[in-house]
């Protein structure tokens, strides 16, 4: 396998904004909402070819799910693109009161979620979208691993007629996904087989993952590695295979660990086949550094992993 280094690696906002205007030319239906967030959520070309489909309501999140709520109640299908920190955590209310509570088919965009705006601190960081988003039980909760997962997971959404919330990632990440790997939601994709340990992981961590497994085979350990792009619904499946059919579960996040990825795998473990598991992720407010700086302080770099399944393997 080729190192993280070494790979071409994407920007994932680039492949909304294309899907999203492919989109918009096939349904007039399609609307863009966001928080004065046009350029950093790359819709500037969608603003020049649909001016009067895309509502900038300027730095008010809350007014904003209020104003999506509006446009679903009359027909449209609303892709709200925002900040991670400030959709998840500044208009949370609105996102459980007027989308979940009402099942208004709503997508909602985080946009640069997780540690992606790294110095600027955790105000900007969206490390608790997992925990929030996920105690709302009605919204399906996706989290693309790369480009491919990014767009399929769209096109799925936009068919759902059902609020979903997805991650659209900044930090740049090479694909993972096959080609011809189908997304289905609510069902981990299986990247590799293994026997030894499974590596459950999500998001811009997928990369990572994979790197470990190479790395552990070396080792004479053999890895499972599983994209959980669904956070929920949770592939059950999927969980209770690697827990009885491997000796126990590496999880990582770029999430805080509290009712996150790790959690929710814990209870599915807990409740009907009990292992060993390490649960890898965000502890705390993080310090002041780049994005890849963070995901290694909080161990979460390619050698912890492998540290972490070790220990579970042998």
């Amino acid at each position: 396998m080729t190192s993280l280094s070494q790979q071409e690696t994407f920007d994932c906002r680039k492949i909304f904004a294309e899907t999203l205007i492919e989109l918009a030319r096939q349904d007039e239906r399609i609307v863009a909402v966001c928080n004065d967030s046009v350029g950093s959520s790359n819709l500037n070309d969608f603003k020049k070819e649909f001016s009067d489909r895309l509502i900038n309501v300027g730095i008010a999140e809350q007014n904003m799910i209020g104003v999506a709520a509006g446009l679903a109640n009359s027909g449209f299908i609303p892709f709200v693109s925002c900040a991670g920190p400030f959709l998840s955590g500044r208009a949370l209310e609105q996102v459980k009161a007027d989308v979940a509570y009402n099942m208004y088919p709503i997508i909602l965009c985080a946009q640069s979620p997780g540690m992606s705006y790294g110095e600027l601190g955790p105000t900007h960081h969206s490390i608790e979208d997992f925990s929030w988003i996920r105690a709302l039980t009605d919204i399906t909760l996706l989290s693309p691993a790369d480009p491919k997962q990014t767009k399929d997971a769209i096109l799925w959404a936009v068919r759902a007629n059902k609020p979903v919330y997805m991650r659209i990632n900044r930090f740049k990440i090479p694909q993972t996904t096959p080609n011809n790997a189908p997304f289905e939601v609510g069902k981990a994709l299986v990247l590799k087989e293994g026997k030894d340990v499974t590596l459950i992981t999500t998001g811009i961590l997928v990369p990572r993952a994979l790197e470990a497994a190479v790395l552990l085979e070396q080792q004479g350990i053999s890895a499972r590695v599983l994209n959980m792009h669904t956070i929920n619904p949770l592939d059950k499946k999927a969980i209770l295979a690697a827990a009885s059919q491997t000796r126990g579960i590496v999880t990582m996040e770029e999430a805080i660990t509290t009712g996150g990825l790790g959690a929710a795998v814990a209870e599915v473990v807990v409740e009907h086949h009990p292992t060993k598991m390490r649960i890898l992720g965000v502890s705390h407010f993080a310090p002041t550094g780049s994005a890849s700086f963070l995901l290694d302080h909080f161990g979460l770099s390619v050698e912890n992993i492998v540290k972490s399944a070790c220990e579970l393997a042998r």
